[in-house]
């Protein structure tokens, strides 16, 4: 807890020390620990945000490792772990981080349920994955899938609809397919601005997606506007 208290206030000298502290505790009690798992991700997150991917990939490789053994490959602590590790290695390889998503979604699916937000989370991601590599066939149905169960689960006002409606918006808008991007702009940005003010980034980001849109479909004076407010917003952003 201390560890993760020094790392959420950017002390992150002080939160190496706990976390490697907490680590050295665990192990003390047997490789197989599941609280040493929860501290070596810990410490990975950490090593991650500080830029250095292959110390937080071999940490996560480590927890993986011993939640399979004391929990077994199915457990969503499990699916928990594949999803950390795949968002290290899409930095340096699609394919394995791939897998990594498809193995988390599936145990997640049989453990949880279809409809669970954190069947969500997976789809998602591996949404983005696909998106990233201009596979927008693939990532456009598991992004309509992660918004049915958040649009379910939490209602249509959160951020997790506003974020996957603007994504989705995009694959619309780079397949070439602009009426059914529009709308999902609007809706993103409506819901966006009514939860967290125009000044939100997200909704700052929504404003130069469809201003892009908008240039697209021979509407620049529009689109010109949607820039302006958006340099505006993100002017007020850094004067905070």
């Amino acid at each position: 807890m201390a560890g993760r208290q020094a790392h959420t206030a950017g002390q992150y000298t002080k939160a190496e020390e706990l976390f490697k502290l907490a680590i050295e505790e665990a192990e003390s009690s047997g490789p197989s620990d599941t609280y040493l798992a929860v501290s070596l991700t810990n410490l990975g997150c950490l090593y991650r945000e500080q830029g250095k991917p292959d110390q937080a990939e071999r940490l996560y490789k480590r927890a993986l490792a011993i939640r399979e053994k004391a929990l077994g490959p199915n457990h969503p602590d499990v699916a928990l772990s594949l999803h950390i590790l795949a968002l290290a290695t899409e930095c340096h390889s699609y394919e394995q981080a791939e897998r990594l998503y498809k193995r988390a979604l599936a145990i997640r699916e049989n453990a949880l349920g279809r409809d669970h937000p954190e069947v969500a989370g997976s789809l998602h991601n591996l949404a983005g994955l696909y998106r990233t590599q201009g596979k927008y066939a693939q990532a456009e149905p598991l992004y309509k899938r992660a918004l049915a169960i958040w649009e379910k689960v939490f209602g249509p006002v959160c951020s997790e609809v506003w974020i996957t409606l603007n994504l989705l918006a995009v694959v619309y808008q780079n397949q070439g397919n602009y009426a059914q991007a529009e709308p999902l702009y609007k809706r993103a940005l409506a819901i966006c601005e009514r939860a967290c003010g125009p000044d939100h980034p997200t909704a700052t980001t929504v404003l130069e997606d469809y201003a892009a849109l908008l240039q697209l479909t021979n509407r620049p004076d529009e689109a010109a506007k949607l820039r302006k407010r958006a340099h505006a917003a993100r002017t007020r952003q850094r004067r905070r």
